[in-house]
């Protein structure tokens, strides 16, 4: 049965220029995130599509993101697709909810980092 669903976009552009002010990538991604998305031409995509994942997380759960908290969650990048590793309290809230599964898909595109998240559960 589904949960939730939810769905961000996220200006890779804007990110970029929030990156380049001082500690704006500490104060919302973990270091494993931030290792991820390096240095390079590409980082601002990679914490974009990060971003978008948390937004895309909190629609599907219908709390929004600064209820969540920017500690809910990192998305970590595996063989198989991205997953969200999830805080303790965080992990609880969505059980309490009776979410089983949490299904993520990110992508970039044209200037543009986009997110899907569905939740499962009985």
């Amino acid at each position: 049965m589904i949960k939730g669903i939810g769905i961000d976009l996220c200006e890779i552009e804007r990110i970029r220029k929030a990156a380049e002010r001082g500690s704006f990538a500490e104060r919302v991604f973990s270091a494993e995130e931030r290792e991820y998305a390096g240095e390079g031409v590409h980082a601002a995509e990679h914490f974009a599509a990060s971003f978008a994942a948390r937004e895309a997380l909190a629609k599907a759960v219908g709390c929004g993101l600064a209820s969540a908290g920017l500690d809910a969650c990192i998305v970590r990048r595996t063989e198989t697709g991205p997953v969200f590793v999830f805080s303790e309290d965080f992990r609880r809230r969505l059980e309490d909810r009776g979410v089983k599964n949490v299904f993520l898909s990110i992508t970039h595109e044209a200037g543009v980092a986009a997110a899907v998240v569905v939740l499962e559960g009985d």
